[in-house]
């Protein structure tokens, strides 16, 4: 692995990110290797910002720059190089809510992590959550909400979910705003995160035991 390219990346040196990425590309490298490179990255960003280094504008920069990264090499890619995905988790920020700077940067920790993500948007029915667990037979759920009602909104899509009979095959995960373990409790999920890197490691946990 080019731990050059993962220091610019995870220091958000974009230019030089990109440059060294192309570099590699042009000669002759593996453009999984550089994959693999950004991923290392994008989980070291994560924890930086775990730990209070980087904050929000910085991961949606750090977004931007695996975009970059990957522009590069997907040509370069052949379908059967692309390595498969660890599994399937649905996402969407809850009905009557409309925020998803949250929402949107545990999509792209998902991805980056090797996760096939169903990002369903904002102010999502509980239906809508239902009808892609049935299309995709995701085993993983993510519920995201800022504002304070989305709480109970959380709380009619768990029921909702268990009433179509689906509860039992899933696990659902809520995050957003000031969740905690007894919002967690009143909504019915398996568990909460306060940051993207938390809702990586759930995946994980739950996907690839």
């Amino acid at each position: 692995m080019n731990e050059e390219l993962v220091a610019k990346i995870s220091d958000l040196q974009e230019e030089d990110a990109l440059r060294l990425a192309g570099n590699i590309i042009k000669q002759g490298g593996d453009p999984n290797d550089v994959l693999a490179a950004a991923r290392k990255a994008m989980e070291e960003v994560g924890q930086r910002f775990a730990v209070g280094d980087y904050f929000i504008p910085d991961l949606i920069y750090s977004g931007t720059i695996l975009k970059g990264i990957v522009s590069i090499i997907k040509p370069h890619l052949k379908q059967e190089e692309a390595p498969k995905k660890k599994g399937a988790v649905i996402i969407g920020t809850v009905a009557g809510d409309v925020h998803d700077i949250g929402k949107d940067i545990v999509v792209f920790m998902l991805d980056c992590n090797g996760f096939e993500v169903f990002d369903l948007g904002i102010d999502v029915p509980k239906q809508v959550f239902i009808d892609k667990i049935i299309e995709t037979n995701a085993k993983v759920v993510g519920l995201s909400g800022f504002l304070t009602l989305a709480f109970e909104a959380m709380k009619e899509t768990v029921d909702a979910i268990k009433e179509a009979g689906l509860r039992d095959e899933i696990k659902i995960m809520i995050g957003g705003g000031q969740i905690d373990e007894k919002i967690m409790n009143y909504t019915g999920a398996d568990a909460y995160g306060n940051d993207a890197l938390d809702a990586v490691n759930l995946a994980r946990d739950w996907l690839m035991q």
